[in-house]
């Protein structure tokens, strides 16, 4: 990078930011950071004391460090830590607990010594907590201060659970959760009412006395809140941007992470640019956006105005960049995701790899029972009505997301069954007391016993059943995979084994598609979608030298979470109202996520609406853009795997590789 540039990105960027492409790379990067100081600490005679996380952004680095332990030998024994919160009330055996979240990703495979461990105590009574919070603070300076801080960062901008309204001198104490953190705690606690309302944090100045803080965060998800901490104003309202006055923060982000920097969103504002397809499209769809212009409006001066003179000056002029992107806009879009045969074939039809090919086979994996319905529900009912042989694989069983009352209302059912049709068994009867007598003395957060757990998974499994029908599959094209790796009954998985994929790939070779459908919605709070992609990936990675799989497409479907950006949009299929109408039918059919979902992450609507309104965004967008205009649109992105090496490349560039799959 050139020394403008770098001047050009400091002046966006004011805390020093690093984007390595995957979590992998980030994870490594900081534990190596981590190990040497420890080291040095050892060669020295000193104590190395590190500012610990918790939740899902820091257990890669954990992993890391425990691996180094290992098989490199990295001792801890010197090492002092001191993590930054805690929930209050807690007790430290409780499945939130961090206490034992920290035991169970790191000190328990390590050889600190447990003298050395310091986790915020849920367990005292309010009256002992100022003074307890003051001796926190002293334990942190009789240590000798804080060398490194681990920091991620909460959707509100929090670090640590400094909460918006949280001063640059704040102290560690009890702090009340801010709305926002606790709906995203809310899949942890199976349910927002069970979320602890207070906290015991660090605070932000004391966080700020530590020597070095390195900032992590991963995923889209925390893309927004990170450019904002990054790039804009310094500010209580987001406690990670005191982050900004320190004199060695740093933040480690992945690609997914980074995508609203503005040297990755916006590039040409801060410097030259490599102007290829699909940078140049969303050159020209940000202008035309920003201008409120159809794409063929553009002018010259449009260009030069905004920034864009580079862009004009090299692919100039208007006309001829303008007319590319809108054709390209437009080949995207087609009524046949299935291609059309032959027959209904007219001059000028865009032809699709395959369309040779008709009727096609196709799956849809769907990571929950319901994705496929909510993400691409009108596709499935134009890819069944246009005779396709249509499939669809549920990854998970998606048992956790079902209410105790749903269950307790089945298990009701069923007993009272038994007994109107004289149906007597003394095994049923001792599982019908069971689910009865657990379900109602159920406690808050307590993980289902494995007969609740198979009860709530066949209740999923009946409505996507239902789904399935009504879109027009048949029973038998209907796959349960029911993955491993999702049978924990708590929201945390075990990581994706070799079963998992194993289960993937004999349903490949059994049904040797044409097309596939994976959910590349990897905003999923959960993880649950983002393991499952991978999964997919690591499966299509060993069948992909078969003969049939030259034949065969792998499209990439979003909408539970989030939406694609037009630029990367690869196929545009629009819905009618009456198709629209059907697929919200559809997700009705998956009643126990019907008007409150039990894990609804950070959107408060229903799942029906949010799929409704982001289709409905695309189609305005493209009718903004000079397009057709339609009721909504389904987007899809292609993965293209890589046939050479481990990965593949996603339509829009980004390159997927398959190394963590056994992490993710």
């Amino acid at each position: 990078m050139s020394s403008a540039l770098d001047m050009q990105m400091a002046s966006r960027e004011k805390i020093p930011t690093q984007v390595l492409t995957d979590p992998a790379d980030v994870n490594a990067a900081v534990a190596r950071e981590i190990a040497e100081l420890i080291r040095v600490r050892q060669a020295e005679g000193k104590t190395c004391v590190l500012g610990l996380a918790t939740g899902s952004t820091p257990t890669g680095v954990y992993a890391e460090l425990v691996r180094m332990h290992k098989e490199e030998g990295l001792s801890f024994k010197n090492v002092v830590s001191f993590n930054l919160d805690e929930y209050f009330p807690m007790q430290p055996n409780e499945l939130q607990s961090y206490h034992r979240f920290m035991n169970e990703h790191l000190f328990s495979h390590i050889d600190i010594d447990p003298k050395n461990v310091h986790v915020p105590d849920g367990t005292l009574s309010i009256e002992e907590v100022p003074h307890y919070c003051q001796a926190y603070e002293k334990a942190i300076r009789d240590a000798g201060g804080i060398d490194i801080q681990l920091l991620g960062i909460g959707r509100t901008g929090h670090i640590g659970f400094n909460e918006p309204g949280s001063g640059k001198g704040s102290r560690t104490r009890l702090i009340w959760l801010d709305r926002k953190t606790r709906i995203d705690a809310a899949s942890d606690f199976f349910g927002m009412e069970n979320v602890p309302t207070k906290a015991i944090t660090m605070g932000v100045g004391t966080i700020l006395d530590a020597r070095r803080i390195i900032m992590m965060a991963f995923g889209e998800g925390k893309a927004r809140i990170s450019a904002e901490a990054i790039e804009g104003e310094v500010t209580p309202v987001v406690a990670a941007s005191f982050l900004q006055d320190h004199p060695n923060a740093q933040v480690m982000l992945d690609s997914a992470a980074a995508a609203h920097l503005t040297r990755t969103n916006l590039p040409w504002l801060v410097g030259p640019c490599d102007w290829d397809a699909k940078l140049i499209r969303r050159a020209v769809i940000w202008l035309a956006q920003l201008l409120d212009k159809p794409v063929l409006k553009l002018t010259d001066e449009d260009y030069n105005e905004s920034g864009l003179q580079e862009l004009i000056a090299e692919h100039g002029p208007a006309y001829e960049i303008n007319r590319n992107v809108f054709r390209y806009l437009q080949a995207t879009i087609t009524g046949w995701p299935g291609g059309k045969p032959s027959s209904a074939k007219r001059p000028g039809d865009l032809r699709r790899a395959s369309d040779e090919v008709f009727p096609k086979r196709c799956i849809c994996f769907s990571p929950h029972p319901d994705d496929d319905v909510i993400s691409m529900g009108g596709t499935l009912i134009r890819l069944c009505d246009q005779g396709h042989d249509m499939h669809i694989a549920y990854q998970t069983s998606g048992n956790i997301a079902v209410f105790d009352e749903d269950a307790l209302r089945f298990a009701d059912f069923a007993k009272e069954f038994n007994e109107l049709f004289g149906i007597s068994d003394h095994k049923a009867g001792e599982i019908e007391e069971h689910i009865e007598e657990f379900l109602r003395n159920k406690k808050p957060g307590q993980v289902d016993s494995p007969e609740i757990q198979k009860l709530k998974g066949l209740i999923r499994r009946g409505e996507a059943r239902a789904g399935g029908r009504y879109c027009g599959v048949s029973d038998e094209n209907l796959h349960f995979l029911d993955m491993p790796f999702y049978e924990t009954g708590t929201v945390r998985k075990k990581p994706v084994g070799e079963e998992d994929i194993q289960i993937i790939v004999d349903l490949l070779q059994k049904i040797q598609p044409h097309q596939i459908y994976a959910a590349g919605d990897l905003s999923d709070p959960h993880g649950t979608h983002r393991v499952c992609l991978m999964a997919i990936f690591a499966a299509i990675h060993r069948v992909k030298n078969e003969a049939w799989f030259k034949d065969c497409q792998v499209w990439l479907y979003r909408g539970a979470w989030q939406e694609w950006e037009p630029e990367h949009i690869e196929m545009a299929v629009p819905i009618s109202p009456q198709e629209l109408q059907r697929k919200r039918q559809a997700i009705f059919k998956h009643e126990s996520q019907k008007d409150k979902a039990l894990f609804p992450g950070s959107d408060p609507r229903e799942f029906w609406q949010r799929a409704e309104d982001r289709n409905r965004g695309t189609a305005k967008l493209y009718d903004a853009l000079g397009l057709a205009e339609y009721e909504a649109i389904e987007a899809f992105v292609r993965w293209v795997p890589d046939l050479e090496g481990d990965g593949g490349t996603v339509g829009f560039g980004e390159a997927v590789t398959l190394a963590g799959v056994q992490s993710s």
